[in-house]
């Protein structure tokens, strides 16, 4: 058995119990310094595969032809190489200006992973722990009752907190400064017992980015480039809302009226740069998957993704937004990250979701395969590509996911065309053991 996996087998026993235990940096200047890193491959290769790269490319460009999508970039590793790479589209609809592997979106909430991997690191080198309190390395977290000085950094990566759902994200972006909110958490009743269920943080979760401050000595952004971003070629990834428009090919986001039209880049979810301030390129988003699959052992080890995609919370509000994809159940949340169940294997991954902006990553760990996806506009249409792609990975039959096929009279699914931070919210589940209750009360968190 693989080293991931004996390491994955024992973290996830252990961790399924409730108890287990900035300022932007000179990114030009550090961008000039990335190691020169070989092209990746962009075509199909030859020989045995189970993918239909010409399927799936036929099916991205239909989805394209769906007015309310402007741009759209997607890649593919295959057995731990980037085989496949395209981009669809254009940075602002109607431009002409077209969407290429390199152009720059925006991450959203897979800003996430590469939080809880900045953190798993420095606990692997012994600079903090995973079960330390939050308050001794992000003392601007307050919780009713003084629970900070209980609730661990692994509390707040895996969104066990107790808090509500989503808590203050509506001050965020009202402008309201973050720590200045994470403070004032103090205030708020708590909706279950620490470490007993899973609500979906922003602002809370950005406790994060002051954690590898307060370890470090320096800033969030200026860590995550050189352990992460620099030694891993990842050349158009940024953590700020000036560098994304310092970029040289960005893609403009969208809102999701009948003709997509270009809406404004905030500041709000830079300001949490763990929980939303990740830009990047569709190229180096695969390359940051590439690093999750044990590709680049040197920078991201085996026993740091073990431990980042160890799951610690069951999630079943998340089955229900999955449940138009039957293969997908068992779903938790890992640190940063969400696991499920793919017709009998482990899958890793997370949707995202800023104002305009939209992402994806799902990968199989062991095979080292997966997909990635980002596009401009404030349209869900395009979830359901990764499950078409991961269907040809396991060999299952083919199925219509995009809802490409659907009749004209009939939906074409019930969230495909509704923006991810306006979809209903739905009831909370049923406790089902300590560490199964949801009580997240979006239908789909978006960010």
């Amino acid at each position: 058995m693989p080293l991931r996996s004996r390491l994955l087998g024992a973290l996830a026993l252990a961790c399924l119990l409730p108890g287990c235990g900035g300022a932007d940096a000179p990114e030009a200047e550090v961008r000039a310094e990335l190691p020169a890193v070989a092209p990746p491959r962009v075509e199909a290769p030859p020989g045995e595969t189970r993918i239909d790269y010409a399927l799936f490319d036929a099916r991205l460009q239909r989805l394209m032809q769906q007015p309310k999508m402007a741009g759209l970039a997607v890649a593919v590793v295959e057995d731990g190489r980037i085989t496949w790479a395209r981009g669809y589209g254009e940075t602002v609809k109607g431009s002409g200006d077209l969407v290429t592997p390199e152009t720059v979106f925006r991450w959203a909430s897979l800003s996430k992973g590469v939080a809880g991997t900045l953190v798993a690191m420095l606990a692997a080198e012994g600079k903090l722990r995973l079960d330390d309190p939050v308050a001794r390395w992000a003392p601007s977290l307050r919780l009713a009752g003084g629970l900070e000085n209980r609730a661990t950094l692994e509390d707040v990566l895996s969104h066990r907190l107790g808090l509500p759902s989503h808590a203050y994200d509506d001050k965020l972006e009202a402008g309201e400064d973050a720590r200045l909110l994470r403070s004032s958490m103090a205030t708020l009743p708590l909706t279950c017992a620490l470490a007993a269920c899973h609500a979906y943080q922003n602002v809370a979760f950005d406790a994060a980015s002051e954690a590898v401050e307060k370890a470090t000595g320096r800033p969030y952004v200026e860590v995550a480039w050189e352990r992460l971003f620099r030694p891993l070629g990842m050349k158009g990834a940024s953590l700020s809302h000036a560098a994304l428009h310092r970029a040289k090919h960005w893609a403009r986001p969208h809102g999701n009226g009948a003709t997509p039209e270009p809406v404004e880049v905030t500041t709000s979810y830079y300001r949490v740069p763990a929980a939303g301030g990740m830009n990047g390129s569709v190229l180096d988003l695969a390359r940051w998957m590439q690093a999750q699959m044990g590709e680049h052992d040197a920078v991201v080890s085996d026993a740091v993704a073990a431990q980042v995609h160890a799951p610690r919370v069951y999630t079943p509000g998340e089955a229900r937004r999955m449940r138009r994809f039957p293969q997908l159940s068992s779903p938790a949340y890992a640190l940063g990250w969400r696991v499920y169940d793919y017709a009998g294997r482990r899958v890793v991954g997370h949707h995202g979701g800023v104002r305009g902006s939209l992402a994806l990553i799902l990968f199989d760990p062991e095979l080292r395969t997966g997909v990635v996806a980002l596009w401009n506009t404030a349209n869900g249409r395009a979830f359901g590509l990764e499950v078409e792609l991961m269907d040809m990975v396991y060999g299952l039959p083919r199925a219509d996911w995009l809802k490409l096929d659907t009749p004209p009279q009939a939906p074409a699914s019930p969230l495909a065309d509704v923006p991810l931070d306006q979809l209903p919210g739905l009831p909370p589940p049923e406790p089902a053991g300590p560490a199964a209750h949801d009580s997240e009360s979006r239908a789909q968190t978006g960010r």
